[in-house]
């Protein structure tokens, strides 16, 4: 599926946390980074994006459409063959929908929980007012924003943190104003903004992975979404086919 283009990401997620290994790429990277992939008692291969299940698990670092490839040649199959140690297994065929719904519910559920905890702001007048007045970390906007509407916001943005001329804008998230309206249980959720830079920080994490595994156009938003997120990108993973050992729990 084709998403909103950006320029460069700025969190880089793999900079913090225990490293795990890339099965197909042999790429390292920490566990928020990667995606565990964990078996179910009937040898079914799940996605276990909050790394929860028991068990051994196995973790991927490649974007969907390696990941389809990989799927497609047989060589998925045999890199967790090798993780599980040739326990039965069987890979459904809708395993990269599973992953990229798996990463879209929990990138929602963490703006949910940012709307309660009262530091997310929606409505463009009420976000304008705030980067005005220098109140605004993290912005972002639907990817079906009007490019006008999402425009002036990143203006009233950059006069707020004294950028102007700086090219600094929000994100364009993968989703539209109608699965942010649902995710967030409001009306035309088109543009999003936190108050907060723990917050942003955070949040970067399931949106960084989320955008990573889309593996989109999306090279990232702006320097300013760098400086608010505190890391740089979740770094790309090499060739999907290279028959490396596992990092497994």
């Amino acid at each position: 599926m084709r998403t909103p283009r950006n320029e460069r990401l700025g969190p880089d997620i793999a900079d913090s946390g225990p490293e795990r290994r890339c099965v197909l790429s042999g790429a390292g990277g920490a566990r928020d980074a990667l995606i565990r992939l964990a078996i179910s008692p009937d040898g079914d291969v799940l996605p276990d994006v909050l790394a929860r299940a028991p068990g051994r698990g196995a973790w991927i670092g490649v974007s969907r459409r390696d990941l389809e490839i990989a799927i497609a040649k047989g060589k998925l199959k045999a890199a967790l063959a090798r993780a599980f140690k040739g326990a039965p297994l069987s890979i459904p065929d809708d395993l990269p929908d599973r992953i990229e719904a798996a990463l879209r519910r929990v990138f929602n559920d963490r703006l949910g929980l940012e709307l309660r905890a009262g530091r997310l702001l929606l409505g463009s007048d009420r976000i304008a007012e705030n980067a005005r007045a220098g109140r605004v970390a993290w912005l972002a906007h639907a990817a079906d924003a009007s490019e006008d509407g999402s425009r002036k916001l990143d203006q009233a943005w950059r006069v707020g943190r004294e950028a102007e001329g700086s090219g600094t804008r929000g994100i364009t998230l993968p989703l539209d104003r109608a699965a942010l309206s649902v995710a967030l249980g409001r009306d035309n959720v088109v543009h999003l903004a936190l108050t907060d830079s723990a917050a942003a920080d955070r949040l970067s994490v399931p949106l960084q992975r989320l955008l990573h595994f889309l593996a989109s156009d999306h090279a990232g938003d702006s320097e300013g979404q760098a400086e608010t997120t505190g890391t740089d990108a979740g770094k790309p993973v090499a060739d999907p086919a290279a028959p490396l050992a596992a990092t497994t729990n």
